[in-house]
């Protein structure tokens, strides 16, 4: 006998029916009800519209042809029209960066808010405690910090200078802090890009630098194999001749310096590598290397942090931060030394520091390098760079502005050759005294040292004096090197969220929540408007008004399309007007 099946068991599955969608169908006499509505609404519409009256927009008469100032009128009309889009494209640019400003208040106030949350502290605590700040990589307190480990942590320390202004690459402050130091902390000077200074000057130089600290002549592998990419021959870089930019000239000569300095130690020495931007302190390590082990670019303030790399089992070199020029400094030693951002710094400073470069060197030797005309100031020069290599705004109007960037690049990397006069006396620094520089030169065997740098100036493809261009140095550039030291400067964001508290900050941001388009369509209104009405009265001094030129003409189209948009204003009443957003249909 069979067990009794359960309900359960007994009932099979019931699906629900699905569900079904509500016909949009309608009977045709409420169709036809609709269509009559819709008819009588633009019979109405059409009524209001011809009792009103349509206005024809008044043409722009132009300037006759046989008015007497043609010429200067359509001439002083182009430069109005120049100057109002010039003034469109500043508040265009202000609209921005008041966005920007208010885009980042915002990410900081979110940020500080989930760190709160996420310590715990209470609501009242939260109104008051600022949220802290992070460490930045790229603060300069940072980069002293860095700096400072470095120096610590060096056996020998190698001052890099550009052989091109070697004076100007010297920091005071760095040589008085390793030979004060006490211990056997050595200071070595390396006088890099030799190739881009006249041999003559660059014998002068070897001479006058060496009568204080031991001096090697480099030059270095502008472009290295990375050490993490395979090899790939193609065609494209078979095309390119790495002849001379791999080749490295004074590696040898400083590694056996550095092994012998290691011997008389008996320890493995550790060397760092300082100095200010752009001198080619990753260069060199790369070049002793043999392979791309530092990163390297033409941007000033690449390297961020401490970087060992290991050259064999004695000798072990430390990359580091540039060395923050101290503000006090002249024009020019803030232009080629500093740390500037050329993608974000302002075109004031970019101006100022090309200005300062232009002004300490040959005129006529920048002329023919640069292949332009007699100048008689930096913004004409920078014009008619601009001009030549076509780096030109909307309109035609030169960008002075990345002209400025880009000679900056020119003057800092390793692009034109120009060469600075050694002093004529020789006077050492006040904390270089005849028992310091003694301590400095032991050691070393500075004989066969000079021997390996005649070599090495031999060797070197090296410009005539007539093709590099006379420089005048600043001097020795006053850095800073310890943290307490920094003065930090405020984005500007940050000070307006400082000065101002919650409501204000809203209140002063409400001007630009407007949509730019909606802005930038009213200006131009304003712009056309002004500029026919001066024309127009301008034209009435001619005898008789001839028909309007093609450009007038364009005007005037313009001008009507915008009267048409404004004359169809809807007047109806809300009660007759037939509601278009519901779907009848």
């Amino acid at each position: 006998m069979g067990f009794p099946q359960t309900l359960a068991q007994a009932a099979p599955a019931r699906t629900l029916p699905e569900l079904r969608k509500a016909s949009k169908r309608l009977s045709c006499h409420k169709r036809y009800k609709i269509q009559k509505k819709i008819r009588e609404h633009h019979r109405k519409v059409r009524k209001e519209a011809k009792k009103r009256g349509r206005k024809k927009p008044k043409k722009d008469p132009g300037v006759p042809s046989a008015a007497p100032f043609k010429e200067e009128l359509l001439r002083e009309a182009e430069q109005r029209k120049q100057r109002l889009e010039e003034l469109k494209q500043k508040q265009k640019l202000n609209r921005q960066k008041e966005h920007e400003k208010k885009r980042k208040l915002e990410a900081k106030k979110n940020a500080a808010k989930i760190q709160e949350k996420a310590e715990g502290k209470d609501s009242s605590a939260k109104s008051k405690a600022k949220p802290k700040k992070l460490p930045n990589k790229n603060s300069k307190k940072s980069f002293c910090r860095e700096l400072q480990k470095v120096i610590e942590a060096s056996d020998v320390v190698l001052e890099v200078l550009d052989a091109r202004d070697p004076m100007g690459c010297r920091c005071p402050q760095l040589e008085q802090a390793v030979t004060c130091s006490g211990g056997d902390k050595k200071l070595l000077l390396v006088l890099n890009k030799t190739d881009l200074v006249p041999k003559e000057n660059l014998e002068k130089w070897l001479n006058y630098l060496k009568k204080e600290f031991p001096t090697v002549a480099f030059k270095s592998a502008t472009l290295m194999k990375d050490k993490t990419m395979q090899e790939q021959v193609t065609k494209r870089r078979a095309r390119v001749d790495l002849s001379r930019t791999t080749e490295c000239f004074g590696s040898k000569c400083l590694v056996k310096l550095l092994q012998e300095y290691g011997k008389t130690q008996n320890k493995a020495i550790q060397v760092g590598v300082v100095g200010f931007p752009n001198v080619g302190k990753s260069s060199i390590i790369n070049s002793l290397k043999g392979v791309r082990a530092c990163n390297v670019g033409l941007t000033r303030g690449v390297t961020k942090s401490m970087q060992i790399v290991h050259i064999d089992k004695q000798t072990k070199i430390l990359d580091s931060p540039s060395i923050i020029a101290d503000p006090s400094n002249s024009a020019l030693a803030l232009a080629l030394r500093s740390i500037i951002d050329t993608e974000e710094s302002g075109s004031a400073d970019v101006l100022e520091a090309a200005d300062a470069i232009l002004n300490h060197c040959s005129k006529q030797q920048v002329t023919i390098h640069y292949s332009i005309p007699d100048f008689s100031n930096t913004e004409e020069f920078l014009t008619l760079l601009a001009q030549k290599r076509g780096m030109l705004k909307k309109g035609g109007v030169p960008d002075v502005e990345n002209v400025a960037k880009l000679l900056l690049c020119d003057w800092t990397g390793a692009k034109i050759s120009y060469h600075s006069q050694p002093p004529g006396s020789w006077r050492p620094p006040p904390y270089l005294t005849e028992k310091k520089i003694a301590e400095m030169q032991e050691c070393f065997n500075l004989n066969k040292l000079e021997e390996e740098n005649n070599t090495t100036v031999q060797a070197l493809k090296q410009p005539s004096p007539a093709s590099s261009i006379i420089f005048q140095s600043s001097g020795m550039v006053n850095g800073t090197i310890e943290e307490n030291k920094v003065i930090e400067e405020t984005p500007e964001w940050e000070n307006l969220e400082t000065s101002k508290e919650g409501d204000t900050e809203e209140e002063d941001f409400t001007e630009s929540d407007d949509d730019p388009d909606d802005v930038e369509e009213e200006e131009e209104m304003d712009v056309e408007e002004e500029s026919k009405v001066q024309v127009t009265r301008k034209a009435k001094l001619g005898k008789r008004q001839t028909s309007p030129t093609n450009s007038e003409k364009q005007i005037a189209e313009s001008e009507h399309s915008n009267s048409l948009s404004l004359n169809l204003d809807k007047t109806a009443d809300e009660d007759d007007a037939y509601d278009f957003n519901t779907d009848y249909v």
